[in-house]
């Protein structure tokens, strides 16, 4: 497949005014301007962008698409019988024939993260993946893909007495399964380095804690509020933990502190209403204050917060408040995809990625933009 004749927004080595995109089988071959086109390219399966834009498929890092349905009775979102639930696994929940899913791909969006809400400190797995398929498991790129934690209002008294009623509570039952899975994991390692030991009985929700310990699955740490930004930072700097804070709400007040602590921040959703106090200074400054000062930074709509759909309009209004253009893409795609640990695969139209590619009918932050042909894995799905 050769897609020609826009301009290309590569992510990753700059903007062609006028370039192709090439594609074999699932993954991207070549990238270039239009006048590095050798005459016998073989023009199987061409695509005109006429003169619209090319881009690498949008990523929503942070969402609840599959887990959230329109009635009550679809909502799969928070297990409120208990307040820690490491051991619950996205993977199990998603629907992949949510409607949500289409109006994604329509949209240009050719992967996301979701996974547990926040009523829980200790929520859940996440899964990345694409949006296109009927089967969960093949249409993973990382299962699981974060451990998900929350402070502030949302798990504050959400399990009746049985939970944390304070954040100090809520910071203290986190430390304290933390603490556990240390422990349990020392017992394991202790136990597959000397053959006498028996390994330890199966605890499915420390178990499941082990790989966030060690640093190898992210914690993800829903907070709007400075003071609880600070204190997922805290609790990551004590055990260890590969930090990204979601929402960062209040960030753009401590942004020099996230900058120094090398702490990444998934902002969103900011296309909403203060809808509870710890959003009374919600902003769209938030994103380009916090990418000025040297944060990683993606945007997302925390669906169904802001519509799934929407992404590329919240991406719009981040550099409508003052982000510059291209650091606002990045904020959906290739920065999305490094923080979601991806930036290898996805993210960026380059050589040897994932061929996750959308073409816009014009600049993808005008209004009016649509997208004319959207590819998951050099397939067109819209």
């Amino acid at each position: 497949m050769l897609i020609v004749n826009g301009t290309v927004h590569t992510m990753e080595t700059g903007t062609i005014p006028n370039g192709f995109v090439q594609v074999r089988g699932s993954r991207i071959t070549r990238v270039g301007p239009m006048s590095a086109l050798p005459d016998d390219t073989d023009l199987d399966g061409l695509v005109d962008a006429q003169g619209g834009h090319i881009l690498p498929g949008f990523i929503d890092a942070h969402c609840h698409v599959g887990l959230y349905g329109s009635a009550p009775q679809e909502d799969d979102l928070n297990e409120s019988p208990a307040p820690c639930t490491p051991q619950l696994r996205a993977l199990d929940g998603v629907d992949p024939l949510n409607q949500y899913f289409a109006e994604a791909r329509r949209a240009g969006v050719t992967c996301l993260h979701t996974g547990p809400g926040s009523a829980n400190p200790i929520a859940g797995q996440s899964i990345l993946l694409k949006t296109a398929g009927t089967v969960v498991d093949q249409m993973a790129v990382r299962a699981p893909a974060a451990m998900k934690f929350a402070l502030g209002e949302n798990p504050k008294g959400a399990h009746k007495g049985h939970g944390p009623a304070t954040r100090m509570a809520t910071a203290a039952v986190i430390r304290d399964k933390l603490a556990q899975a240390l422990n349990y994991d020392l017992k394991w390692v202790r136990a597959q380095a000397d053959d006498q030991l028996d390994d330890p009985e199966l605890d499915v929700q420390l178990y499941a804690l082990r790989p966030v310990v060690t640093g190898r699955l992210p914690a993800h740490f829903h907070a709007h509020r400075a003071d609880d930004i600070v204190t997922a930072v805290r609790l990551s700097k004590e055990f260890g933990l590969d930090c990204v804070i979601v929402h960062g709400t209040e960030g753009h007040l401590i942004a020099d502190f996230l900058a120094k602590e090398g702490v990444p921040v998934i902002t969103g959703p900011f296309l909403m209403d203060r809808c509870k106090p710890e959003l009374g200074r919600l902003t769209m400054e938030n994103t380009a204050v916090l990418a000025r000062a040297g944060v990683q930074v993606a945007i997302c709509t925390d669906h169904p917060e802001t519509p799934v759909s929407l992404l590329p309009f919240c991406a719009a209004l981040a550099a409508r408040a003052g982000m510059d253009e291209e650091e606002a893409l990045a904020a959906i795609t290739i920065n999305a995809a490094c923080i979601c640990g991806v930036g290898d695969r996805l993210g960026s139209l380059s050589p040897g990625k994932d061929a996750d590619i959308v073409v816009m009918d014009g600049h993808p932050f005008h209004w009016r933009t649509r997208a004319a042909h959207v590819f998951i894995d050099g397939q067109e799905v819209v």
